[in-house]
Order: structure tokens, then C-alpha cells, then sequence
């Protein structure tokens, strides 16, 4: 529980509290254990926080793994209870937010890492695959992500005529369409490269271009359009 704690950051010496150490050099010079700490604050019965902050990272693979993993995977997590794993959430959905608004004032082309990092903020720990479609307008920033479809993604199950009607709801110039692989593999497939075609041919009935689609992991984003297959 939230409440049965070791000593926090007070408990350590002065040179290797996070906070002052973050205060005197500056964020870039704490390790992610440490940042993670600041967020935490207090450790759990017999395990300091800074030991509970490494043992999270260890766990979910890193301070990108832990941002990817949703409220109900830490629930997993021992003696982390609902406040610390509300601040865990909370830190992802404002690092999302923060990636929309770039990409709601900018042209995606001035920040194609932006994408790609919203992309795996949004696809890239999800267990089963989605299909999701950024709709944009005539200056290429984004209006809105929606995820249309989920399960097993075919060409059978992924249908044209959803995509061209919100396409024409959200009065969208041009698409960027990204879907997930759970196995961790950021290769487009076969059946990946027909369906992009299809929805291509789709969308040009309505004159919306189809920019790119991704292929979101965990650890990658890969675009189709820059592997010469669009």
C-alpha cells in the first residue's frame, strides 16, 4: 500500500537527493531511476524508492517500456498502489497531449520524429493490433488520430468505406494510416503493403492522399513510404 513506506528522498544525503542534484545541474544530469524517483517520492515497506524506481524500470524495460505500460499492467507491480500508478499514467498521457499539440501546429513533415513518437506513445504496447488513421488538413497538420479497427488486421477487416467517411467528416486533405505488430516486429508485410494500396485507391475517390502508413513496435515506427512501398 501507498501508505506502509521506507524513507523517500529525505532519506538519502544531501549530494544524492534527486531533486537538489536536478536543482543545482540540471534534469539531463539525473539517470532515469532518479527521475523516476522525483515522480514516486516514497518507496514501499521495505524497499526504498530509488530501489522501487529501478525495479520498475527493470521490469517494463526501460523509462520508455514503463510509459507505454497502461494502468492495468502495473497493477501487477506489488505494493504500487493506485496514487503512484495514477502518476505513471498521468506522465504518459501528458507526454501524448504534448505530442498532439506539436503536431496540431505544425506540418508533420517539420517533425517526423514527433509522429513517430506519438505513434508509439499511442500503438506501441498495445497486446492485440489496431488499426488507426491521422486525419490532416490541407497544410498536413493533424486534426485527430482515431483507432477504427481492432483484432487481426486484413483486408477483410479493414473497411474502406469507414475510413473515407471520417475522412469526409473530419473535411481531411490527406491521411497518415499506422497500425501496430505485438510481436515486436516493424516490417510491413504482404498483406500490409495490399491493404495500404487499397485504401489508397479508396481515398483518392474523395481526393485524400495518403501520406505514409506506419508500422508501429514498441522500440520502432517504420514508414512505409520511406522503404519505397507506397
Amino acid at each position: 500500500m501507498d501508505g506502509l513506506v521506507t524513507p523517500g528522498l529525505k532519506g538519502l544525503p544531501s549530494d544524492s537527493r534527486p531533486r537538489e542534484k536536478l536543482l543545482a545541474r540540471g534534469p539531463g544530469a539525473l539517470s532515469d531511476g532518479e527521475l523516476l524517483a522525483l515522480l514516486l517520492r516514497t518507496g514501499i515497506a521495505g524497499k526504498h524508492v530509488l530501489q522501487l524506481a529501478q525495479e520498475l524500470l527493470d521490469r517494463f524495460g526501460g523509462i520508455g517500456g514503463l510509459l507505454h505500460t497502461g494502468a492495468d499492467a502495473l497493477k501487477a507491480v506489488k505494493g504500487l498502489g493506485p496514487a503512484k500508478r495514477a502518476e505513471v499514467v498521468a506522465v504518459l498521457e501528458l507526454a501524448r497531449r504534448a505530442l498532439a499539440q506539436e503536431l496540431q501546429q505544425k506540418t508533420l513533415f517539420e517533425s517526423p520524429q514527433a509522429v513517430r513518437d506519438y505513434l508509439q506513445l499511442q500503438l506501441g504496447a498495445r497486446p492485440h493490433e489496431v488499426f488507426a488513421v491521422l486525419f490532416l488538413d490541407s497544410q498536413n497538420r493533424l486534426i485527430a488520430l482515431e483507432e477504427l479497427f481492432r483484432g487481426t488486421l486484413t483486408q477483410a477487416s479493414v473497411y474502406p468505406r469507414e475510413i473515407v467517411l471520417r475522412a469526409l467528416h473530419h473535411h481531411a486533405s490527406a491521411v497518415l494510416l499506422a497500425h501496430n505488430h505485438p510481436s515486436g516486429v516493424a516490417e510491413p508485410s504482404r498483406a500490409d503493403v495490399d491493404l495500404t494500396r487499397t485504401l489508397r485507391s479508396a481515398l483518392a475517390l474523395v481526393d485524400v492522399r495518403v501520406l505514409d502508413h506506419f508500422i508501429v513496435t514498441r522500440d520502432h515506427a517504420a514508414s512505409m513510404a520511406e522503404l519505397g512501398l507506397l
